[in-house]
Parts: structure tokens; sequence; C-alpha cells
């Protein structure tokens, strides 16, 4: 059994954090573009779908992803704890 919460929309990448109920989870992202999904770690390690995403789509998921790293470690304590998640901004 899993959370996950719609974090934002980013053109037409679709970001999700979820977090499992086990503790060995890496804080991470679900990264949608055209159907095709990457698990990208908070730290930036590709951690499933290497290359189902453009690499200039890459570049803007890293730079939100930077930009938002307080925010998703913040939402990611949230749904570690079953609580509901606060949406972050997208890229504009």
């Amino acid at each position: 059994m899993y959370n996950a919460g719609n974090m934002c929309f980013l053109r037409n990448n679709h970001k999700n954090v979820q977090r499992k109920n086990t503790q060995h989870n890496k804080p991470h992202i679900h990264a949608e573009y055209q159907g095709e999904e990457t698990v990208i770690a908070f730290d930036g390690e590709i951690l499933a779908g290497e290359g189902n995403i453009p690499k200039n789509k890459m570049k803007l998921i890293d730079a939100w992803m930077e930009i938002h790293k307080e925010d998703l470690y913040a939402n990611w304590q949230l749904l570690s704890e079953g609580l509901n998640f606060f949406k972050i901004e997208p890229l504009r």
C-alpha cells in the first residue's frame, strides 16, 4: 500500500511523490512525459525508467527539483506520516 500525491504539472510532465510503507525507499518523484515514466530520487539518481524521458525534459525536471528541494522533502515527510501533501508550483 502506498500514498501518492499529485504534485504539479511542468509542461507535459506529471510529477508525483509516492511513499511506500517501508523504510528502505529513497525519497523520489515519478515523472511522466508522453506516457513514459521515470523515477528520480531527490538527489538526482534515476531509480527506474532511465531514458524514458528526453534529455531536454529531464533538464527541466532537474531544475524544478532543485528549486523545490525543500518542498519535496517536506511533502515526503508529510506523506510518510500518512498526512496530506501541499501543492508545489510548476516551472513557468
